[in-house]
């Protein structure tokens, strides 16, 4: 044991010497940015980068919406990337006559997200019937929110639909 220890003691200062003369230099370049090692994930940007056939909700106004760059005034109804003018006013107009087009439409959509304007209001239980005879799901919230859901489902391509009344809308 005192033979090893002698041995290591020994070679230690040579071992020493080997080492700080084969030490590497730093180079005078500068390290690589996170910036540049994360770019990936700069380049993705789920809100901006939209297909142009895609229907996004970029705004709101109390008498309408702003929907891929274009304004539009009243109440829309959006089924999957179409997008058309929808007639009821004000939430009690929303009746299963005024969403009778979601009985045709093929697929199905999951879901019907309803804006109901500035407020959350309590959907009829015959209205509610109606949408889930047609098979699907029904989400009432305020339009603000509505929008949001809306983008965020189409973005994924989950088949919904959104019957959106203006913001400035009250009961």
């Amino acid at each position: 044991m005192a033979a090893a220890r002698h041995t290591a003691a020994r070679t230690l200062p040579s071992l020493l010497r080997t080492l700080s003369k084969s030490t590497i230099k730093p180079a005078n370049q500068p390290l690589p940015s996170l910036r540049r090692a994360f770019s990936l994930y700069d380049q993705i940007n789920l809100i901006d980068n939209v297909p142009e056939d895609q229907l996004r909700f970029q705004g709101y106004t109390d008498t309408g919406f702003t929907v891929n760059g274009v304004k539009y005034e009243g109440s829309l109804l959006c089924i999957g990337n179409l997008l058309m003018s929808w007639g009821p006013k004000k939430f009690s107009e929303i009746t299963a006559d005024s969403l009778s087009i979601l009985q045709v439409i093929r697929p199905t959509p999951e879901i019907l997200i309803l804006g109901c304007g500035r407020h959350i209001e309590h959907v009829n239980p015959e209205l509610r019937n109606f949408i889930r005879s047609i098979g699907m799901k029904l989400e009432a919230i305020d339009s603000r929110n509505a929008a949001s859901t809306y983008n965020i489902l189409n973005e994924e391509g989950r088949i919904v639909a959104a019957a959106l009344l203006p913001s400035g809308i009250t009961s």
